[in-house]
């Protein structure tokens, strides 16, 4: 019987999977006004005779959701029928709860996904509002793409964050083709670094406004630095080289393996190995590699600062190239270091869907530790060195 009967708590815990399945959707104004209802599915009278105490309890706890609702406390109508049983006479049973709308189910939910779906729905309002009617190109159907695969992100940005991302938008709306470069944006709050780590969600926004898939900025020519280890691949003999992207992608390299690291003292301290290379990541950066087609379409072994900013980074990586494994990135080497963990000043919010299981353990841990960060120099270079050459052997 027990099994049968739904409980508040399950009724609570079935709408709160609604919202993490639907929140991307209702960011973006789809199925925003449905609703749901629930069966509670009441005993029979043999069922409810058996367990008097539990059906009772369980009427009088749907009742007083109900008297909740009908008071405007809780967002939910629950459904009563009447049952005429022989031995027991007319029961009113609750038979349905109702939830009118997203925001009834987020409600119901409970206060952190209340308060979760309060906040990104009001972001996509401003977006829609300041965005809408910004060019003739725009439209609805064009915001919303925009939104849905970045809603994640835009509610998880504080305050000054967002404003930040408007601002940004809204200037490049203005400003399709400035030829200016970052450091020339009049806008308070931006620099090269915010960009790069924000860059696809403006360009979404942009392109969803102006159809341009261009910023309209000049873009640095940067430069790659690798240092090729095993001499054989050693372009003219050079063994550390910095050049802009094109340049090193037309060079005939086959690594076997391709270290990726974002500490340069680390990447300076690697000595000859059979096969490898390794490159500089250069933080948001790293998004480059994907257009080196040697190092694209290698194996590649990144290690990066354990923290929100070096998980990022990684998922950036896998996502600009195949065969990325990370190493030292694990929630057994974070705690291992404890002792050397320092404070992130800023932690990169948001779900990052390229980690393995263990990766996303340890980010789950460096945030449930209030934002820690174990730098990859910290960690003794004969550990790491004996991890890096295990990760070469495997190859």
């Amino acid at each position: 019987m027990a099994a049968s009967m739904v409980s508040v708590a399950e009724a609570r815990a079935r709408a709160a999977r609604t919202v993490e399945r639907s929140l991307r959707d209702w960011a973006a104004g789809i199925d925003v006004d449905a609703g749901m209802e629930l069966p509670l599915h009441p005993p029979t009278e043999k069922a409810a005779l058996a367990d008097l105490p539990r059906a009772m309890a369980w009427a009088s706890e749907w009742r007083a959701v109900d008297e909740r609702g009908s008071r405007g406390q809780d967002a939910v109508a629950v459904v009563w029928g009447e049952r005429r049983w022989p031995s027991a006479g007319t029961q009113r049973v609750p038979e349905r709860c109702v939830l009118r709308d997203s925001d009834a189910i987020a409600a119901f939910a409970g206060a952190a996904h209340r308060r979760t779906w309060q906040r990104l729905r009001a972001r996509a309002d401003e977006l829609r509002g300041r965005l809408g009617s910004s060019d003739a190109l725009g439209s609805p159907g064009s915001l919303a793409s925009a939104i849905r695969p970045h809603a994640r992100t835009i509610e998880a940005y504080g305050d000054d964050e967002f404003t930040t991302l408007l601002d940004v938008v809204d200037w490049l709306i203005a400003h399709p083709a400035s030829g200016r470069r970052i450091r020339q944006l009049p806008i308070r709050g931006i620099d090269t670094k915010w960009l790069e780590a924000h860059r696809g969600v403006v360009e979404a926004f942009v392109a969803a406004v102006t159809g341009a898939h261009s910023l309209g900025l000049l873009e640095s020519q940067s430069l790659v630095r690798v240092r090729f280890l095993d001499p054989a691949l050693r372009p003219g003999g050079l063994l550390d080289v910095a050049a802009p992207v094109d340049q090193l992608a037309a060079l005939q390299a086959a690594p076997s393996t391709v270290f990726v690291f974002e500490n340069l003292e680390t990447m300076l301290s690697m000595p000859e190995m059979a096969g490898a290379v390794v490159v500089h990541g250069s933080g948001y950066a790293v998004t480059r590699l994907g257009g080196i087609p040697w190092i694209r379409d290698g194996r590649i072994v990144y290690w990066g600062d354990l923290d929100s900013d070096g998980f990022r980074i990684l998922d950036l990586l896998r996502a600009a190239c195949g065969d990325v494994t990370s190493i030292l990135m694990d929630e057994g080497t974070l705690l291992e270091f404890a002792d050397l963990w320092v404070r992130e000043t800023r932690q990169v919010p948001g779900e990052f869907g390229l980690l393995s299981t263990e990766e996303r353990r340890a980010l789950a841990r460096i945030r449930a530790e209030g934002g820690v960060r174990l730098e990859q120099e910290r960690i003794p270079w004969a550990r790491a060195f004996a991890a890096l050459e295990g990760a070469l052997h495997d190859a």
